[in-house]
Parts: structure tokens; sequence; C-alpha cells
């Protein structure tokens, strides 16, 4: 057992029948090293209550990442319970093929109609994120036909985006992870720079100087490849798992001009921003966008059950209902898309922010995380805080100047995360950015205990230096 290990409060048991254990030796995990799981085992997460989990040895922390960016609710609200439990008694699964509904799924469809930022046409129902945007690529795809356009297939994505893990959406992704030794990515995605000020920015370069270069570097990417083959731009408002990027001022404003100018459709990941996160309903509102096809998972039900869903335009909508129409059929759906118990969480989970005003708490809120983390910048060991509503990252490094961190990249962060863990704050890592993403429903206190662990934590790691 690791130093580290023990000080995270999970100890795995001699006994073989333990739940540590049991896990090592059955379950393979997702995002972890497979070797190192064996030897230090899970800490295995028990029950929630509020922002707050407890593991299988009573100890309590607070989940400053809502799971995976995503229990805007936070655990155990009975109202989802409930909407769940009424759900399963009335009509326990249904399907959207072959003209069939059901009454959630129309519900919640014009409901996010409703709430869209910008005019929508329909919504398309999947399980998750990845298969949202796995499903997106393949419409987009289907539009070109359509449309007599069969040249017109590549889609731009961009470096550190995070758009899913299928074969499709992880070639959409821009992480190097997501693409070793998986033969990744596919033929016709393409990867544009990354908006991020602090790490790739020039010497004495403006946040606007900056954006002009991107949009630059795009339309440069776009008429080398062929205006004619692009069919496609696809990002989220603020990245997530590339490291909590925010987008410098100016930069929206000017990637759409160039999109515009190339008539290239414009796909807005919502999965992680959507639903309240960067204060406004969705992240297009906080940045001016105004995208064609908007993506959305997580928050949509506070993952109190797996549900994705895209909203489309009538520019996208129109031609591909034509296609299906000439053939007789879209050739695409998944057994549990729309399914009618996530599609009634989600529509209670809405209510549920809309009457709380949680998208106004996120900013109150937000603003005060965002000034205390924010009061960290001068600390040594920290190169640079970003976020905005309930979203942030702190990037640690070991030479301000340089911006570097450790031999080992990432190091710096595992042990942060490590510390935090032991504190009772569950954050997670992004190379040597921690992240912060707590539920919604957090209190000032919450958040105070947190960024409090995170000085602590900080002053302990710069002390054993």
């Amino acid at each position: 057992m690791t130093q580290d290990k023990a000080q995270g409060g999970q100890n795995m048991s001699v006994n073989p029948n333990s739940i540590e254990a049991r896990d090592v030796a059955y379950h393979m995990h997702s995002y972890t090293n497979a070797r190192a799981h064996q030897e230090n085992g899970p800490v295995v997460i028990d029950r929630g209550e509020g922002a707050y989990v407890f593991d299988s040895t009573g100890k309590k922390y607070f989940e400053a990442m809502s799971g995976l960016w995503s229990a805007g609710l936070g655990f155990g609200e009975e109202r989802l319970v409930k909407a769940a439990s009424n759900q399963m008694a009335k009509l326990p699964y249904y399907h959207n093929f072959n003209s069939k509904s059901h009454g959630p799924a129309i519900d919640l469809a014009e409901k996010l109609i409703s709430i869209a930022p910008v005019p929508m046409s329909k919504v398309f129902y999947t399980n998750s994120g990845s298969e949202a945007n796995d499903t997106v690529m393949k419409l987009i795809w289907y539009r070109s036909n359509a449309m007599g356009t069969p040249e017109k297939k590549k889609i731009i994505s961009r470096q550190r985006g995070y758009h899913g893990v299928t074969i499709a959406s992880a070639s959409l992704t821009g992480l190097p992870n997501n693409h070793r030794s998986f033969d990744l990515p596919i033929a016709n995605v393409l990867h544009t720079g990354s908006p991020h000020h602090y790490r790739d920015a020039q010497d004495g370069e403006t946040e606007e100087a900056f954006a002009s270069r991107r949009a630059e570097e795009l339309e440069q990417m776009i008429l080398a490849e062929g205006p004619e083959t692009i069919a496609a731009f696809i990002g989220e408002p603020v990245m997530g798992a590339g490291g909590v990027i925010v987008p410098p001022a100016t930069y929206w404003e000017k990637i759409q001009a160039v999109l515009r100018k190339y008539d290239i459709l414009l796909i807005a990941d919502e999965v992680i921003c959507g639903f309240g996160r960067t204060g406004q309903m969705f992240g297009s509102q906080t940045f001016g966008i105004e995208p064609d096809i908007l993506v959305m998972s997580k928050q949509i039900t506070s993952t109190y059950f797996p549900l994705s869903a895209f909203m489309m335009n009538e520019r996208v909508f129109e031609p591909i209902a034509d296609e299906t129409n000439k053939i007789g059929v879209l050739g695409h759906g998944f057994t549990g898309g729309g399914h009618p118990v996530g599609a009634a969480i989600a529509l209670e989970t809405l209510a549920i922010i809309e009457e709380r005003d949680l998208v106004a708490r996120a900013q109150e809120m937000g603003a005060h995380m965002q000034s205390r983390l924010r009061g960290l910048s001068d600390h040594p060991l920290v190169g640079e805080v970003r976020g905005v509503g309930m979203i942030a990252a702190v990037e640690l490094v070991l030479d301000k100047a340089a911006k570097t961190g450790g031999e080992t990249p990432g190091a710096l962060g595992v042990q942060a995360n490590r510390r935090l863990e032991a504190k009772g704050v569950i954050s997670r890592n992004m190379m040597d950015a921690m992240a912060f993403c707590p539920p919604l429903i957090s209190a000032q206190a919450d958040l105070d205990f947190m960024v409090d662990a995170l000085a602590e934590t900080l002053d302990e790691m710069q002390a054993a230096m």
C-alpha cells in the first residue's frame, strides 16, 4: 500500500471477500491504470446526501466534481426518486422506433425546444454524450449525402476538446490518451488549436489578438482542406475534461464569423455546460454562441438516469427528413433512446432547476467560488485560476514564469488530488489542473470548505518540497 493511498482514507482489506478486493478481482474501471488499481484498490462510494457522498468506511466527502460534472442536484433528491418510481410503475420502458412514442419523451422534447438558446426544430434522444456526438456525426454525413454534396464530410474539432469515447466521438475528442493505442482518430476529423490563452498565447499576445489568431488558423485550415469538404465545427462553450478552458474575449464571435463565411454547421457540445453550470441555462448564452445543433446530457437528469439528447434547427432537420422519405426509414436509433424513466427524471430535474432558481444560484455561488479560488493565485504552486459560474480549474506549476510543473506531467495534480481526498474533498486532476464542478445546490459553507482544503493542500505540498 502506497503512502498516498493510505492518505486517501481507504484501505484495501487483506480479506479477499472485502468489497475492495472483490472490485479488484472482477471490475475493470474507466479512466484508470488497471495495474495501479490492482495494487491500490478502489474508493467504494456507498451513499450520497446533498452535495456529499460517503465511502464504505463511512468517510464523508464533498463531491466537488458533481460525480462526473453531472450531479447538479446533488445526491438523494427525493423528487427525482419519486419521478423515477412513478414512471416505473406506469410505463417502465418503451421506445421511439417505427413512429411509436410516449408522453415523457414528447413532453421533454417540447420543453427542451422551449428553453433552447436559439430557435430549434427537433430533439433526438440517445443515452450518453458520446452516443449523442456519434449520432450527430452520422447525421451530418447523412445530411451531406441528402443535399448532393457527398464530399462535405469533414468535421473540425479542437485540441484539448472532449466529446466522448465511442470511435467517432473519441475521434472528435482532442486529447492524446483518448487516441493512443485505439487507432484514432478516424478519417474526416480535423483538430484546430485550443482556445487556452494561458498555455497557447504568444509572448505579449492579448486575449483578443489570440482569439483573432485562432480564427485565422481555422480559416486557413478550411481553405487548405477545401471549404466544400468541411461540414461542421464542434466545440464546448467551456472545455471541461481538457482542463476547464474558458474561451478568451471575442473568441466565439470570431470563430462563428469564419463558419458563417464558409457555410459550416456549428455544433455546441453542452454536455457539461448545459442547465446552469456557467450561470446561464446554456453555455451558448454565456458566450453568445448560435449553434445549429446543441448536444445535452449529464445535468439533464442530474445523472440519476442515463439520458442524452441533441436539438437541431430546421436547416439541419429538413434535408435529413427528405432523405428518410427517399430511403423509407432513418436507419439509426437506440433501444433506450428517450427512455420514459429518464425523460420523466429530466422533466423533474428541469422543474427543480426553474423552481429553485438554480441558474441564478449558480451565478451567485459561482461568483463566490471563483473569488475564493482566485485568492490562491499568488501561491507559489498556482500558475492559473480559471472558470466561470460553477466550474473552475486551478493549474499547478513549480515555475510560475515558465508555466512548468514537475518532470512527470500530472504528478503535481495526482499528489494534490490524493491530499484533497484525504481531507474529504473529491476533485479531479486533468494532468496538473485541479478541476472543481460542485453541485448547483452547494452552500457557501461547502464551497469554503472546498477552497480551504485546497489551500491547506497547496501549503502542505509546498512545505514538503
